[in-house]
């Protein structure tokens, strides 16, 4: 039985009850967060202790095939605990350097008699004992060692608790291992420890290779440990230790597995009292790990530093307030779940970075952009604006010193390129929005064209390639002929969809900074190259039948001929096993993804994207054959914006209806209730803008409108201390009443089914009636989003008293194509020289 909450959240995070509860007068906001939400059925989150944005992450590790973020809530085993990690990404396994292990004794009071390899020492915990809250993780090995944890910006603070004796009876003389490896055994040679013999600090260092990306990185760690007398310490070398010997160097072995190696420290029995292991890590040097940890930790004082920490988790959440008149607990729970998320990753290393010398932010774990752009990043913009700032200053300092922006970044090293240049679009995002706070938006804006006129040598992992192609013919080829930089050629589609968005945001930042009206005039111009790859009478056959549905984007031969890639490739029901839908070499002209969907990908134009697809009525009905039968799905980020999209043909009570279909069905507060990768807070903001009710158009001063799935929601945005709400007026908690009948903006009517960010800055007020049918609201041309093209075939929508169903009187007409818009502006030279 779940409880109903009856109040509203207050001003420091806490929720004030209006009426009887079970739990008394007040609720604190974090009570609501349960970071083991995706911590199985590959969410890939990381489930432990982290201050936001914080470069130390604690948990306990497993040997999961899903253990991206560390821990895992399916039954796997324990390897040990680290204070590395990211959350919520695929590829291999990241981080997760440097595990302890604790043994209650080891077998003959031998420091032999323990098993020191992961392999053998892989251990169960006990189901129940596992506990995670903001900041702190615990849970019971089976051998009865408890093991809780918290942690700093740059240091993670474990403790111990052991049993009185051993498993075989005897009186426990604990041993803790530190371990010279990662989550995904990229240990390099030269794997570094010292045991200090006397205070058994372990410092040392190891080189490893990112999850996702090119290049390695040597990462450092300090060890310090309290709470009991030392017997002994030394080191051990695949499965044997000494106390004789108090430093290692260790290879990585030629047998592709990296050599275990590592040190330990024996201890007397502790009794009652707990082992407290303080591991400062660094990026720079041992002693910078060990200053770290000094400073963060000087007393070893688990209360005091999870207290901190759980203040700075309240300071960053309390902003958005919400009304829980009728909401049960488990809805709450799912939003600030979702929001907490968000602010895990991208990881603060200021001060951590040894590539280059500067004064500027440096933060790490961008994993990665193609996925952050979309929600993510945007989010932190409203709630976090001044983090905000010091990410885009970090990005383009990035730009300063590689030459690049980053599409993605990990562990000081390039991640590997997914689509399109798209830290362009979190750059103007911010832009638009008025970050402003040190940024210095005259090098943004160099380098976005850079991106956008320069082509990388491995554009592999930044900017873009086959920039000679799209600039000449509009388009990226399928088997481009580029000699001048290098990278996968696939994604030929996907690419010239996302390069047109990027090149439209750069004429909006352009624009914005002045005088540079040629460029406005160009990037404007290239943004319409998505049009070149449009086949007008390009069909597309679910199991040998047609779908109905006329035009499609299709990939093109430097020659201007289409070739063929099936619609439905890479789509959620795809069956065949031999599609490649990502980075490989074989892969699919798309990326992650099918035509079907990217053909809704054309974020800044979908006037003239609904003219080409036959009119608003057969928009909605494409996009109605999308989600309904299962063509896209949820838990790919490109699937976001398509809940949305029916508000560009005047249909913003469907859109309504998608998102309440969709968080409900795909995204439950379990373990499991994740409908894929979390990305880093992808899925989270996802759940926490559409539960807000305003969800982001990214590099657009654009958020489209849905009722938010509480009674009022507020959100007091740091910038200005100005608190915006948005209220609902007949709110119903079963949700039949989820379409807005009108609209009032600061008490005067109000009819566009979008707003921008000004409502936030400002502190505007939105009251939004509700109720059970579709309505006329934010149906008319006037009303829709801003787009490049014209909307056209447009009509009202009326309500039919009887039957109290919507009657859509927009027009449908035959599919346009797009080919007799080409120009020398919007296709190059080529095409304006060599019209057939």
């Amino acid at each position: 039985m779940r409880l109903l909450f009856t109040g509203v959240v207050g001003l420091g995070g806490f929720v004030t009850a209006q009426s009887g509860t079970a739990k008394g007068p007040s609720y604190d906001v974090l009570d609501y967060v349960d970071q083991l939400i995706g911590s199985s059925n590959g969410g890939n989150v990381f489930p432990g202790a982290t201050i936001p944005y914080g470069m130390a992450k604690a948990v306990a590790d497993t040997d999961s095939e899903s253990n991206q973020g560390g821990f895992t809530t399916d039954g796997s085993n324990i390897t040990g605990f680290s204070s590395m990690h990211d959350s919520g990404t695929g590829g291999s396994p990241s981080l997760g350097n440097f595990a302890l292990f604790p043994y209650t004794g080891c077998a003959g009071d031998d420091v032999n008699g323990c098993n020191y390899p992961k392999k053998t020492r892989k251990t169960k915990f006990l189901n129940g004992t596992l506990k995670a809250s903001p900041d702190y993780f615990g849970l019971q090995l089976i051998s009865g060692v408890q093991v809780d944890m918290t942690a700093t910006h740059h240091t993670s603070l474990f403790r111990f608790k052991f049993p009185a004796t051993d498993q075989s009876g005897n009186k426990s003389n604990p041993l803790i291992l530190m371990d010279l490896s990662d989550l995904s055994d990229s240990r390099q040679n030269n794997g570094t420890v010292n045991v200090d013999g006397t205070t058994g600090r372990m410092t040392g260092n190891a080189r490893f290779l990112p999850s996702f990306g090119t290049g390695n990185y040597v990462a450092y760690f300090c060890a310090d440990f309290s709470g009991a007398t030392i017997r002994d310490n030394g080191i051990f070398a695949n499965s044997r230790a000494s106390a004789d010997v108090k430093s290692l160097t260790i290879s990585r072995s030629i047998n592709g597995y990296p050599l275990p190696g590592g040190a330990f420290v024996r201890f007397k029995s502790p009794g009652d009292a707990a082992i407290l292991a303080r591991v400062g890590v660094s990026l720079i040097s041992s002693e910078q790990a060990c200053s770290s940890a000094e400073r963060e930790i000087p007393a070893f004082d688990f209360a005091e530093t999870h207290k901190a920490a759980e203040d700075m988790w309240r300071e960053k959440i309390s902003p958005i307030m919400v009304s829980t008149n009728g909401v049960n607990s488990s809805m709450l729970k799912n939003f600030y779940s979702g929001i907490y998320r968000t602010f895990v990753n991208p990881q603060d290393y200021t001060g951590e970075n040894p590539l280059w010398q500067s004064d500027e932010p440096y933060f790490d774990s961008f994993y990665c952009i193609w996925d952050l752009f979309r929600s993510q990043m945007p989010f932190l913009t409203v709630v976090d604006p001044s983090s905000v700032a010091r990410q885009i200053r970090s990005l383009i300092d990035t730009y300063r010193h590689e030459g690049w922006l980053p599409d993605c970044r990990m562990s000081l090293c390039k991640g590997y390129t997914q689509g399109g240049s798209n830290a362009d679009n979190v750059l103007v995002d911010a832009y638009l929005k008025g970050i402003s706070d040190g940024v210095d938006w005259q090098t943004g804006y160099e380098a976005v064209v850079k991106d956008a006129e320069v082509e990388p040598f491995d554009w592999c992992c930044e900017g873009r390639g086959g920039l000679d192609s799209w600039k000449s013919l509009g388009f990226i080829p399928i088997q481009d002929f580029d000699y001048k930089g290098f990278g996968t050629m696939t994604r030929s589609l996907s690419r010239t969809l996302e390069y047109s968005y990027n090149d439209f945001v750069i004429s909006k930042i352009a624009a914005g900074l002045g005088g540079k009206e040629n460029d406005v005039e160009k990037y404007t111009a290239r943004s319409g190259n998505w049009k070149n790859l449009f086949k007008a009478d390009q069909t597309s056959f679910i199991n040998g039948t047609n779908t109905g549905f006329e035009g499609f984007f299709q990939p093109r031969y430097l020659n201007r001929t289409f070739g063929f890639q099936d619609p439905l490739k890479c789509s959620n029901i795809d069956t065949n096993p031999n599609s490649v839908c990502s980075l490989q070499n074989t892969g699919a002209e798309t990326f992650e993804s099918s035509i079907w969907e990217y053909s809704f990908f054309v974020p800044h134009d979908q006037a003239t994207l609904i003219t080409a697809f036959g009119g608003p009525a057969a928009f909605v009905e494409r996009l109605d054959y999308l989600h309904d039968k299962g063509i896209t799905y949820i838990g790919n980020e490109p699937a976001f914006l398509t809940v949305f999209q029916y508000h560009y043909a005047g249909r913003p009570a469907l859109s309504a209806k998608r998102s309440h279909f969709y968080v409900p069905a795909f995204f439950q507060p379990t373990n499991a209730g994740l409908p894929g990768n979390d990305d880093s807070g992808a899925m989270g903001s996802f759940v926490a803008f559409s539960m807000i009710g305003l969800f982001p158009n990214p590099g657009q001063d654009v958020y489209l409108i849905i009722p938010p799935y509480f009674e009022s929601v507020s959100v007091t945005s740091p910038a200005t201390n100005k608190t915006s709400t948005i209220r609902n007026v007949n709110f119903d908690p079963s949700y039949k009443n989820i379409y807005i009948q009108s609209a009032t903006l600061n008490g005067e009517p109000y009819t566009k089914n979008w707003i921008d960010h000004s409502f936030f800055t400002e502190g505007k007020e939105l009251v939004l009636v509700l109720g059970s049918a579709e309505s006329a609201w934010g149906t008319h041309v006037a009303d829709l989003p801003p787009s490049l093209g014209i909307y056209e075939g447009f009509g009202n929508y009326s309500t039919n008293s009887t039957s109290n169903s919507a009657q859509k009187r927009a027009v449908s007409y035959a599919v346009s194509d797009l080919s007799d818009e080409l120009s020398a502006k919007n296709g190059g030279a080529y095409w304006a020289k060599n019209r057939e």
